[in-house]
């Protein structure tokens, strides 16, 4: 299962975010409005959505043109990845991809609810100053 967010135009270089999303404790700033539980972690990070199971997420590899969140759950296959395109010296084009192995149950169950979450991730990367 593949989903896509919006490419947008951050006012960050591509260095200055990649800086900013090696370090687990900023991705707190982009979590969706209900997050009730964050926990920190040395490679990364658990969260809890409202009315979904917590996730916890290591951070794969962090470069000025991509920053991948792998699931640290052995029995969920996923990565999120943030794709960084230099646009100029003080502006990145951004998009999140999700690549995803899930049986046709599960897919159906966590597509929707996976788009909203990488839309409200997109949409706070873009808001973010």
């Amino acid at each position: 299962m593949n989903l896509e967010g919006r490419k947008i135009i951050v006012n960050k270089s591509s260095k200055e975010l990649a800086e900013l999303l090696k370090t687990p404790d900023n991705y707190k700033e982009f979590m969706p409005d209900g997050l009730q539980k964050f926990e920190s972690r040395e490679d990364g990070f658990k969260f809890g959505l409202q009315g979904m199971p917590e996730i916890a997420l290591k951070i794969d590899e962090v470069t000025d043109q991509k920053a991948v969140l792998k699931s640290a759950s052995s029995s969920l296959d996923f990565s999120l990845t943030a794709t960084l395109n230099p646009v100029n010296d003080s502006q990145t084009e951004v998009q999140m991809l999700f690549e995803g192995k899930f049986n046709p149950f599960i897919k159906m169950m966590v597509e929707k609810p996976l788009q909203n979450f990488i839309n409200t991730l997109t949409d706070k990367i873009e808001a973010y100053k």
